[in-house]
């Protein structure tokens, strides 16, 4: 027979009688987790145990470290007893191992937990309590209420946690920090948030805040406040946002525009916060759409993320089930199949949306592309372009806006076959062509100049970009 006891946050004082009595029962044999803590190393006094504290330092890894402590229980003559400070029920994963292979008895013990929601004054329940590991924190990290983080058991670590938390917090957001709770040297202090990293941080060390909801939590909240309480925000409606979401995508667009094509090279920390603020504004608009329609109960933000992940889920069977997609093609392949699965179309024009015509056109050419309708190489599609520019230059002026429509749609797949952007192209084009305008006339009055010499200076503003 296997149990598990957990020894509480502090000494065997704090364990119930009974529990002591079973401890000290030497029909037993006793595997503790660390003998770095308060039970278990008066228990090691009173009688003979084995530690895991040896197995820290032989693996690098805590996965390791676990299965051999799982290992190192079940080598026992049982009756076993596997202690380990705190509760067995909260932050013990080779427990959780223990349980996954036999059938045990878990005596939990008094957690930390506990004393925490005392020394701070939190209701879990009432408050929605999170509780994490400051070792493993999650992605996104929610902050939208009390949190508890354990195992801040070294300076580097409350480093890391003080960086991952300051992304959301402001510096002098007021952090707990609670060390040896039960214990004779217990301690309790309130510090900035800045400050978390010049702690001492030790085995049981906790950090406890309590901040209001921020990060997308926050921004949720923001927009429901909005939709009830600013006048302008409350008389919006799905049609009258629509100007707002086509702005904020050509501003991520012109923000897109600035960075560097080529990943590997440079990226001005400037243009990164500038995407970063129009990303959000598109954010914005997704959030009230989804805040107007609930208020019809049409659907909620919640419904638009879950939705979208259940989505990227089917239409990803190579990474969530058990299809094969070795190439970016492939997985296109794929998402055009699932999604026509889902939504059956008669025509492949069908569903086409009212996007902005250099995009439309090439959403257009890729569906085409699709039934096998385009050319295999490149060649053809240079050829057809100077045919378009041939037929322009000898249509009548009532045929000139067809045939200049006809040149624009063969640029755009042009562009396609050399796997480029054509809006982000045009756009590039036109951000260039401004900013060579503007050291045009900076370089003093134009008006009387010839064009020979606003050619010279253009030539002169080709030379900085």
């Amino acid at each position: 027979m296997i149990a598990v006891i957990g020894l509480g946050p502090a000494g065997l004082d704090r364990l119930s009688p009974a529990t002591v009595d079973r401890l000290l029962d030497e029909r037993a044999t006793i595997v503790v987790r660390t003998l770095d803590h308060p039970a278990a190393a008066e228990l090691a006094a009173r009688r003979s145990v084995l530690t895991c504290d040896d197995l820290y330092a032989t693996f690098d890894d805590f996965d390791d470290v676990y299965n051999a402590i799982v290992d190192r229980v079940f080598e026992q003559a049982k009756p076993v007893i596997y202690a380990v400070p705190g509760s067995a029920s909260v932050g013990e994963r080779a427990v959780q191992l223990i349980r996954k292979r036999e059938d045990v008895e878990v005596l939990p013990g008094e957690s930390f937990l506990d004393l925490v929601f005392s020394r701070v004054g939190i209701d879990p329940l009432a408050d929605g309590l999170r509780v994490l590991d400051a070792r493993n924190l999650p992605f996104p990290l929610i902050l939208d209420g009390p949190v508890v983080i354990g195992q801040v058991d070294h300076a580097l670590v409350a480093g890391d946690l003080k960086v991952r938390l300051l992304d959301q917090l402001a510096p002098e957001t007021s952090v707990w920090v609670l060390s040896d709770l039960g214990g004779g040297e217990e301690h309790v202090s309130r510090i900035e948030l800045s400050n978390l990293d010049q702690i001492e941080a030790g085995l049981r060390t906790t950090i406890a805040i309590k901040p209001e909801p921020v990060g997308w939590p926050g921004l949720v909240r923001v927009v429901t406040r909005l939709r009830a309480e600013c006048p302008w925000d409350r008389e919006q409606t799905h049609q009258s946002l629509v100007r707002y979401m086509v702005e904020e995508a050509y501003e991520v667009i012109e923000a897109i525009s600035r960075l560097p094509a080529d990943p590997t090279q440079p990226t001005d920390p400037a243009d990164h916060l500038d995407l970063e603020d129009e990303l959000g504004d598109v954010l914005l608009q997704v959030l009230l759409h989804a805040e107007i329609a609930s208020e019809s109960a049409g659907f909620t933000i919640d419904d638009v993320v879950e939705q979208q992940r259940l989505k990227l889920i089917r239409r990803h069977p190579h990474v969530f089930g058990d299809v094969d997609a070795s190439s970016p093609a492939d997985v296109e392949d794929l998402w055009a199949d699932r999604k026509a699965i889902e939504n059956p179309m008669d025509s492949l024009m069908d569903g086409v949306p009212a996007m902005p015509p250099l995009a439309r056109a090439d959403k257009v050419q890729r569906r085409a592309a699709k039934a096998g309708f385009d050319w295999p190489d490149i060649e053809p599609v240079y050829e057809k372009i100077q045919e378009e520019i041939s037929e322009l230059r000898e249509a009548p002026a009532e045929s000139q806006t067809a045939e200049l429509g006809d040149l624009l749609f063969s640029v755009v797949n042009l562009a396609r076959h050399l796997g480029i952007d054509s809006d982000l192209a045009l756009s590039g084009a036109v951000n260039k062509f401004m900013n060579r305008f503007r050291l045009v006339e900076s370089a003093g009055p134009m008006e009387g100049l010839s064009l020979t010499e606003l050619d010279e200076r253009w030539e002169a503003a080709k030379t900085v970009d």
